[in-house]
C-alpha cells in the first residue's frame, strides 16, 4: 500500500470542513493536518486547538505559499473558490474545493483550464452526497437496460434545512441567499443536477421559471437585506439521451418529506427517494409487466458511502482516479446553473454547452 505522506492545509473551516473533511483526513494513515486559515486568526486558532492542527494563519496567501503543505482543502463559500484554486495550483498544491464549484460558468472554466496546465496535481470538487448509497446500483440498472430507453426524468427537491417546507419569511438570511457569496447558484439545484449527471447524462437545453417569494431577510448583524436568488425554480430540460427532464427545487413547498426522482423508460420505471439530511436513499422499481413498484435491495458490496477525503488522498498517491467530482463535471453543472438563470431572466430556451 502506498502511504506517501500528504500534508493538508485548510482555508475556511465551516460546518462541512469540521464535520466531514477534518475527521475524514484524520482517519487516513500518513495524512498530516498542518495548518488552517479562517475568516479571522482567532477563529482559525480555535479550529486548530479543537482538532490538533499545528498552525493557524491570519492570511490565506501565506498558507498557500507554505512549503510545509502538499494539498489545500477549501471550505469557503463559492465567491472565493476560483481565487483560491488558481493560487493553490500556481503554488503546486493539490486542491479539494467545496461545492458549489464557482460563482458562474466562466469561473469554473478558468479553474478547469488552470488544472489542465498542472496535470501532475489532483483537483476535486466535493460531490453532492444525496444518493451515494444507491448510485452504483442505479448505474448498473440503467446500463443493463432495466428501463429500456429513458423517456422522462422528474425530480422534486426541497431545502434540507426546512422541516415543513412552507414559506418562512422570518428565517434568517444564509449564505445561499446572498448573490455576492453564491453567484448563480440557487438552493441545492446544482447538486441535484450533478446527481443526474451520474445516471442520466447531461442536458442540451434548459427552459426555466424562477420565483423569489421572500424578497428580504435579516442577516447575522440584524440588517435587512434584499434577496435576488430564487427560492423556487421549475426547469424543463432536454437531455442528450433524448429524454425530457423536469426539475422542481424549492424552499417554499410544504410537506415534501423526501426528495424524489422518477425515471421513466420504455420497459420500466424507477423511483429514487432521498432524505438529504441522512444516509438513507432508497430505490423502488418495476418492469412493464409488474403489478407495482418494489424496493430494490442494495447489495452491501456496491452500496456507496462518503469517502471524499479517501478518494482525494488515493488520487494524490496514484491509487485511483477522481470520480466524485471532477472539475469537468463541475463545469457542466455550473453551465447548467447559469443557463437556468439566463433562461429565467430572458424567457428563452438556453442551449448547452454555453
Amino acid at each position: 500500500m502506498n502511504e506517501q505522506k500528504v500534508r493538508i492545509g485548510f482555508i475556511g473551516a465551516g460546518g462541512n470542513t469540521k464535520v466531514r473533511h477534518i475527521p475524514g483526513f484524520q482517519a487516513i494513515s500518513g495524512v498530516e493536518l498542518v495548518s488552517v486559515a479562517n475568516r479571522t486568526l482567532e477563529s482559525g486558532q480555535k479550529i486548530a486547538d479543537e482538532f490538533g492542527i499545528s498552525k493557524a494563519y491570519d492570511d490565506w496567501t501565506d498558507l498557500i505559499k507554505s512549503p510545509e503543505i502538499d494539498a489545500i482543502c477549501i471550505g469557503t463559500w463559492p465567491y472565493m473558490h476560483r481565487t483560491l484554486v488558481l493560487a493553490a495550483l500556481e503554488n503546486n498544491k493539490h486542491v479539494l474545493t467545496e461545492a458549489r464549484m464557482a460563482m458562474n460558468a466562466q469561473e469554473a472554466r478558468d479553474m478547469l483550464n488552470a488544472s489542465r496546465c498542472k496535470p501532475n496535481l489532483i483537483t476535486q470538487v466535493v460531490p453532492a452526497p444525496f444518493t451515494f448509497p444507491v448510485d452504483q446500483t442505479l448505474r448498473e440498472m440503467l446500463q443493463d437496460g432495466y428501463l429500456g430507453d429513458l423517456l422522462s426524468v422528474d425530480l422534486t427537491a426541497c431545502d434540507m434545512s426546512l422541516k415543513s417546507g412552507f414559506l418562512d419569511s422570518e428565517a434568517p438570511m444564509r449564505w445561499r441567499h446572498d448573490r455576492d457569496l453564491s453567484g448563480y447558484n440557487m438552493m441545492l439545484m446544482g447538486g441535484w443536477y450533478e446527481v443526474l449527471l451520474r445516471w442520466a447524462g447531461y442536458a442540451t437545453s434548459v427552459k426555466a421559471i424562477t420565483r423569489i417569494n421572500v424578497t428580504s431577510r435579516l442577516d447575522a448583524s440584524g440588517q435587512r437585506r434584499e434577496i435576488s436568488i430564487p427560492d423556487h425554480v421549475e426547469i424543463l430540460a432536454e437531455m442528450a439521451s433524448g429524454a425530457v427532464c423536469h426539475m422542481r427545487v424549492s424552499e417554499v413547498t410544504g410537506f415534501v418529506s423526501t426528495d424524489k426522482i422518477w425515471l421513466y423508460g420504455t420497459e420500466g420505471t424507477i423511483l429514487v427517494e432521498s432524505d438529504v439530511s441522512s444516509d438513507n436513499a432508497k430505490v423502488f422499481a418495476a418492469k412493464r409487466n409488474d403489478d407495482e413498484l418494489r424496493q430494490v435491495d442494495i447489495n452491501h458490496e456496491v452500496r456507496g458511502y462518503w469517502r471524499v477525503e479517501e478518494e482525494f488522498i488515493n488520487a494524490i498517491r496514484g491509487l485511483e482516479d477522481v470520480s466524485h467530482t471532477t472539475f469537468e463535471d463541475g463545469v457542466r453543472y455550473m453551465e447548467f446553473t447559469e443557463a437556468v438563470t439566463r433562461s429565467a431572466q430572458t424567457g428563452n430556451t438556453v442551449y448547452l454547452p454555453l
